[in-house]
């Protein structure tokens, strides 16, 4: 008889989990507390406009790469893709602009153009991008695991004197003031998101590898979820997982809210790490590390507030994704800005009624600051956002001028409206507190082998999704789903198969 696996959570990794235990014989079936699959992997639309929360730059489109292979095997592929032109475009409050183009010959005599003077900087700029479109580089970019890149990064002279350097100390290096603070935002408005990153992901757009999935994250986790029942796996929603059920220090089953029990032979998480532990298996199975991986995160956390804005207005030759610096600081919900990113739809024409636009703006803010006025004052909670969404409307009014009379759709989710709808931690940004520090030793912060998806002195039990990654990103989550059933294939003797 079949083993079979109940996967708690119809996420990234959830839907993978269950895809590849299908394929190699196990019977799954899927517990997901919302009406939808997807997790944080989804869109919505308000008025004809689609607003997308989730995906920004969206890895494994080359052909050949193992992350492409994995879309096939997940059914999320073959899908209609757009190229996209640029990486990030910054632009300043008197007028100038900066595109960092894929194109290399297209971005050199864009910098040359702004600077001059900053001609040296420049060929450096250029001649680093090239060195990490490495063959080797690719493929572990491509694979999902950064266990990969470590040894290849530290093995290439060329690349190896980028790699602890982040985004402020890299713009520091050009003589042009605009140029140094445009630089600084290039890895979402973050001066200290790390260089190689950027590296990599202009990599990725170079080599096709980074392109846009037609219609949006919704769309894109409903064709994995096509994949799933088509090979007889079970999902059903409206089910929220209240308990673990455990014997012997074995995980058996699950209790729903509603009282009904269901029982497998192997249980697996896709859902909010805390919770998980804290709340479901009631604190019992843990250990230093794993205390230590629980720990509260930064209070202070990105793409924490997001205005999302239907325009009426064409959008198709605005940049993808344009970071407004500001002449002064800007305080929205109790932060000080002194910059904001948007996210431009106009390459997408599914994303907006013919002829107009979507725009979706997040800003960082502190998590403490908006679960404290939701706990307290519901009414000042909506006014707070409704003053957010007039404060970027009026910022996006002084580069789109007129754009304040063309907004047709305001929608302000926060962290609070992901609790809601995930129900994490805080919010989102619900992923273990490993304390990553790229800017020391990445190699060994990286190294750390302890949290292996499974928790100690329980058994028949795995986490998938960001809990298992601590990445966050689409690929690194389904690969946690393909991962574990790999493990599980092993643990049970018998070979691990994938199927486009």
């Amino acid at each position: 008889m079949a083993k079979s696996i109940i996967i708690i959570g119809a996420g990234m990794g959830g839907m993978a989990a269950g895809i590849y235990g299908q394929m190699n014989g196990y019977e799954t079936q899927i517990f997901e507390m919302h009406t939808k699959p997807g997790g944080q992997c989804t869109s919505w639309k308000r008025k004809g406009y689609t607003f997308d929360p989730c995906i920004h730059h969206f890895f494994g489109c080359k052909p050949g790469s193992s992350v492409n292979q994995m879309w096939h095997e997940l059914g999320a592929l073959p899908l209609e893709l757009v190229n996209i032109e640029e990486c990030t475009a910054v632009a300043s409050p008197d007028g100038k602009m900066f595109v960092d183009y894929y194109d290399l010959e297209r971005l050199k005599n864009t910098l040359l153009k702004l600077s001059p003077a900053d001609s040296k900087m420049i060929e450096q700029y250029i001649e680093a991008i090239k060195a990490f479109a490495n063959n080797k580089i690719d493929d572990a970019i491509s694979s999902g695991s950064f266990w990969k890149m470590i040894p290849i990064f530290f093995s290439m002279p060329s690349i190896r004197k980028w790699i602890k350097m982040n985004m402020r100390a890299f713009a520091e290096r050009f003589s042009d003031p605009f140029l140094r603070k445009a630089f600084a935002q290039l890895v979402y408005s973050n001066p200290d998101g790390p260089l190689f990153f950027h590296f990599m992901r202009h990599v990725g757009g170079m080599n096709g590898d980074i392109r846009w999935p037609v219609g949006g994250a919704a769309e894109f986790a409903k064709s994995i979820e096509r994949r799933y029942l088509a090979l007889g796996g079970k999902v059903y929603y409206r089910s929220r997982v209240e308990k673990i059920l455990v014997e012997n220090d074995k995980a058996v089953g699950i209790r729903l809210a509603d009282g009904s029990e269901h029982r497998a032979d192997i249980i697996i998480s896709n859902a909010d790490g805390r919770k998980t532990i804290f709340n479901m298996l009631d604190g019992k199975y843990i250990n230093e590390t794993v205390r230590g991986y629980c720990a509260p995160l930064s209070d202070e956390t990105p793409f924490a507030v997001n205005v999302c804005l239907g325009i009426n207005r064409d959008l198709s030759g605005e940049p993808s994704s344009l970071v407004l610096l500001l002449d002064q600081p800007v305080t929205i919900a109790n932060l000080k800005h002194e910059n904001i990113e948007a996210q431009l739809y106009g390459f997408d024409k599914t994303m907006a009624p013919m002829g107009k636009g979507t725009i979706k703006v997040e800003l960082p803010a502190r998590y403490s600051y908006w679960k404290q006025l939701y706990n307290d004052d519901r009414e000042r909670y909506k006014q707070e956002k409704q003053k957010a969404a007039e404060q970027v409307i009026e910022i996006l009014e002084s580069h789109f001028r007129g754009i304040k009379n063309q907004v047709e759709v305001i929608d302000v989710y926060t962290l609070m409206t992901w609790e809601r709808y995930m129900g994490g931690t805080q919010g989102w940004f619900n992923l273990p507190n490993r304390k990553l520090d790229f800017s020391m030793s990445m190699k060994e912060d990286l190294s750390d082998k302890k949290f292996k998806t499974t928790l100690p002195g329980l058994s028949n039990f795995y986490f998938v999704g960001i809990w298992a990654t601590a990445m966050g990103s689409l690929a690194h989550n389904a690969n946690s789903g393909k991962t574990i059933i790999r493990r599980i294939c092993k643990k049970d003797g018998k070979g691990f198969e994938a199927q486009t």
